[in-house]
């Protein structure tokens, strides 16, 4: 059973809280080259997060993909934390922040931290899944000193954490994952990797079915 928070709080810190994605005419896809406002020459890595930024705005708009808390989706974070064994679950769509449209938090009285709905795009793992459009094992985030120093970890204590990009039409539209306090063994990595897998095709049928997902 999902634990809502008040459905536009942060997950980690403070801050405004949910925005809508911006929409095709708030966002001009600049060369490499461009001078931004403030004379600031975006780099062609810039240049193309920006692009890939637009593009995601423009084909969530047109799936109709939800930007805030849904119930669907939160039966499949519910799911994806109850076949994984993991504390929490998530339907992670990229918005101007990481926006969690589905979300599984532990019960109140587990002396678990009760996480809100967004996250800087910064922060967590999930980012790198996106980066990379590829599903990212960790069994042990500290077993990589590249995963091992993150906010996550810092914050909420996660020790593990197993994530699959959504991708539609070659765009990643977000992740779905699951993350734990407790390391899994490395035994059982692609298992739960499996599991986190099957979980984002479910969530991929639902958002590319044409059927509301709101």
């Amino acid at each position: 059973m999902t634990h809502h928070t008040t459905p536009y709080a942060p997950a980690l810190g403070t801050g405004s809280g949910l925005r809508p994605a911006p929409g095709p005419q708030e966002v001009i896809v600049p060369q490499p080259g461009a001078i931004r406002p403030g004379q600031d020459v975006l780099s062609a890595a810039q240049a193309k997060e920006v692009a890939e930024r637009q593009a995601r705005a423009e084909l969530l708009a047109r799936l109709g993909v939800p930007t805030g808390p849904d119930d669907r989706m939160d039966q499949f974070a519910d799911h994806l934390a109850e076949v994984t064994g993991m504390v929490y679950g998530f339907v992670n769509i990229f918005l101007t922040e990481q926006t969690f449209v589905g979300l599984h938090n532990p019960p109140p009285d587990t002396g678990y931290m009760i996480l809100g709905r967004t996250m800087s795009l910064e922060d967590g793992w999930c980012p790198a899944v996106v980066r990379r459009k590829n599903a990212l094992p960790l069994w042990d985030v500290h077993a990589s000193s590249t995963f091992s120093g993150n906010l996550v970890v810092d914050m909420v204590g996660i020790r593990s954490y197993f994530g699959a990009p959504l991708i539609v039409e070659g765009i990643v539209l977000g992740t779905v994952c699951a993350i734990d306090p407790e390391a899994r063994p490395r035994s059982d990595a692609q298992h739960l990797l499996d599991a986190v897998k099957d979980g984002a095709t479910l969530v991929l049928d639902a958002l590319t079915s044409g059927a509301p997902v709101r």
